[in-house]
């Protein structure tokens, strides 16, 4: 008995040394959370630090004439570590007022007494990150280095400015979609996506500290490891160019109620875009650049496609441009199915006329007739001129191409003679305009250009060079007939409002029926799409171009009553700020060339310079800072005019600032009575000035 008690007290003894040993750590558990916890957090804080990345600064993206069309800025999200090692209670309430009114004064979006208030609230509250303002100017962080409290930095002031950078684009719609964009959840597009590994840089380091609550703080102002900023893109875009194209064809877009447009402007040369458009209806009357039709869209060309088709038949002999057809009915039919002529032309033509006159019915006999037997020598020759191929972009998202081929399955009795007039083709804006501009370049297709280099603080990092795709794409002789066709639809055919005697233009008018996806061409509600593509000076190439307007709903339909004028319009801009592309007056209008502007008294340094930048010839027999110019035989002669001193200037034939000034400068005081040049002047010529007395100056 005597044991069995030794046992249950040896058992309520160790039971109790359990007890004390449980309640002392409860004790110490409490202690460390309630007693040290301040200490035991700070160090926890301290020993839990890790690098995270810092974005580099995106690179520019230029236009070709050297203006920024995307450029990063930075901008700051400032906080505040309200329990800061150096801003102690007595430091932050006494200067609290005053850091709250230079907040407010410089962003004024809250009171000095909001402010402080929520200061003061974060401070109580012992916040280690708070945020005072988003989205800061570098500017604006100057100053606020300045301000009371924060001008004693991170670990005395607990300013904390934590850098991200913002992309802007200056021109806003300009060339949206070819300058495309980088966001963090969508696919990148455009230069952006394409150059991002050029433009994005190279990543720093920077060590963080992390506090209660999660949160990270930076340990240093400055990163561990510096970041490298991108690369700068050379486009080759125009953005004055890119201006004009874009209001021009916004404006057409507008008063046809169009449903989406795109105009591309490429340099014959060497293949570099100098404008590319491509404007969506989001709604009445409003546009917007959020598809890129120019690359993407692939669709039925129409009537633009018949220049291939016309070409295909003379580089393989099957007709020539006085090859007659009938196409008297104004239709033909073909295995049951009608071609129809969109206006009648009643009687026998060449077939260049029946290119002016964009027939449809001309092209899809012709086409029908030659190859019937051997369809597939056509669809051959169309590939060897350089249709049917993706052009490899330095933009991504090249849309679909086809020539068909007579052994697919959709090859139909039909596709011969609606390939010719240009359904059954898919092609996008882009691949038809290289096509246009091989023409224009002699039969040398050159490969679209975007961008022409890549650089680092302005030294080349890589050059891209012209390329070319195919060296000729028929003989000299067709692409000769050819550009000859495309000009005689301007002076002769469907384009004869671009006609000018400026400059000259060669182009096609298209108009294609737009198909309704699996509902086809629709009967009762057609919807069209109107086009151009050409190239000026027509004699001398410098420039090819394609306008496309989609579903126009008023102004008609056809390409030379819709996108023509867009084209005109552009071409009229682009060749007025070009004199190496406008010939010399003279040998334009040689009948104005013994026409000279007299001039009685100008300025002679103005004079001088106008007359030799117009290329007048100028007979000088002596210069001065007063002259005049008379016209004799084939020149103008030149000769200085006097003033004599103490007698009234002779002032007729002058402009009113020059008048004004000879007048004001003698002593008198001018009353001027109409506008123009001064034909009757009081007191006359050579009368004895007294000064201060007024001369009547009458302008006409």
């Amino acid at each position: 008995m005597r044991i069995r008690t030794d046992i249950i007290l040896r058992v309520y003894l160790a039971y109790a040394i359990l007890l004390v040993f449980a309640l002392a750590i409860v004790f110490q558990i409490w202690k460390i959370q309630q007693v040290e916890g301040e200490k035991w957090r700070a160090m926890a804080d301290s020993l839990s630090t890790a690098y995270v990345t810092v974005d580099a600064v995106r690179g520019n993206i230029y236009s070709e004439d050297g203006q920024l069309m995307a450029t990063s800025i930075p901008r700051y999200d400032i906080r505040m570590d309200t329990r800061a090692d150096g801003l102690d209670k007595e430091l932050f309430y006494s200067q609290l007022d005053s850091l709250a009114w230079h907040l407010s004064n410089l962003f004024r979006d809250r009171s000095a007494a909001r402010y402080a208030s929520v200061l003061r609230n974060a401070r109580e509250n012992g916040e280690r990150y708070f945020l005072v303002k988003r989205n800061v100017s570098f500017n604006q962080l100057k100053k606020i280095k300045e301000f009371p409290i924060f001008r004693r930095g991170q670990y005395g002031g607990g300013l904390i400015a934590v850098r991200h950078n913002e992309r802007i684009y200056p021109f806003r719609e300009l060339a949206r979609r070819t300058i495309g964009y980088k966001l963090p959840t969508v696919q990148p597009v455009g230069l952006e996506g394409v150059y991002d590994e050029y433009i994005n840089g190279e990543s720093g380091k920077r060590l963080m500290r992390r506090i209660a609550g999660g949160v990270w703080i930076p340990v240093n102002e400055e990163e561990e490891i510096r970041p490298v900023d991108g690369c700068d893109i050379i486009s080759t875009i125009n953005i004055n160019i890119q201006d004009v194209a874009h209001s021009a064809l916004e404006k057409q877009l507008i008063e046809t109620n169009s449903k989406w447009g795109t105009a591309i402007l490429m340099e014959v040369k060497t293949g570099a875009i100098r404008a590319v458009v491509n404007l969506t209806r989001v709604r009445e009357g409003v546009y917007k650049e959020d598809f890129n039709y120019a690359i993407s869209y692939s669709s039925e060309p129409g009537s633009t496609f018949k220049l291939a088709s016309f070409m295909a038949g003379l580089e393989d002999g099957k007709f020539d441009l006085e090859t007659p057809v009938d196409v008297s009915k104004g239709y033909a039919v073909f295995h049951g199915l009608t071609v129809r002529d969109s206006h009648t032309i009643p009687e026998t033509i060449t077939m260049q006329r029946a290119f002016e006159e964009s027939s449809n019915v001309a092209i899809a006999k012709a086409i029908h007739q030659a190859y019937k037997s051997d369809p597939e020598d056509f669809t051959d020759r169309l590939r060897k001129m350089g249709l049917g191929q993706k052009l490899d972009l330095q933009i991504p998202g090249e849309g679909r191409t086809r020539i068909k081929d007579p052994k697919d399955k959709d090859w139909y009795g039909t596709t011969l003679p609606w390939m010719a007039h240009g359904y059954e083709v898919l092609l996008t804006p882009l691949q038809l305009l290289t096509f246009y501009n091989a023409v224009a370049n002699d039969g040398r297709m050159m490969k679209p250009q975007f961008v022409t280099q890549i650089q680092r603080n302005g030294q080349p990092v890589k050059k891209i060079e012209p390329e070319v795709i195919r060296e000729r794409i028929a003989s000299r002789e067709t692409i000769s007939k050819a550009r000859h066709l495309l000009e005689s639809v301007v002076t002769d055919g469907t384009a004869k409002r671009l006609f000018s005697t400026v400059y000259t233009i060669a182009g096609k008018t298209g108009t294609a029926v737009i198909a309704d996806g699996s509902k086809g061409y629709r009967q009762g509600n057609k919807q069209y799409q109107a086009s151009f593509c050409g190239y000026f000076p027509a004699e001398n190439p410098q420039y090819s171009m394609l306008v496309i307007v989609s579903s126009p709903t008023r102004g008609g339909y056809y390409g030379g009553a819709i996108a023509a004028p867009v084209f005109k319009e552009i071409a009229d801009k682009v060749y007025s700020t070009r004199p190496d592309m406008q010939p010399d007056i003279r040998e334009q209008y040689p009948q104005l060339a013994a026409m000279f502007p007299q001039t009685e008294s100008v300025s002679g340094n103005e004079l001088l310079t106008v007359y030799r930048k117009l290329n007048i010839p100028l007979t000088v027999e002596e210069e001065g800072v007063w002259m005049i110019a008379r016209p004799t035989g084939s020149a103008l002669r030149v000769e200085a005019k006097n003033f004599q001193a103490g007698v009234v200037p002779d002032l007729k034939g002058m402009g009113l600032a020059d008048a004004l000034f000879l007048a004001e400068n003698a002593g008198l005081k001018p009353v001027v009575t109409g506008n123009g040049k001064v034909v009757v002047q009081s007191p006359k010529p050579g009368e004895k000035i007294k000064r201060g007395s007024p001369i009547v100056l009458k302008m006409n």
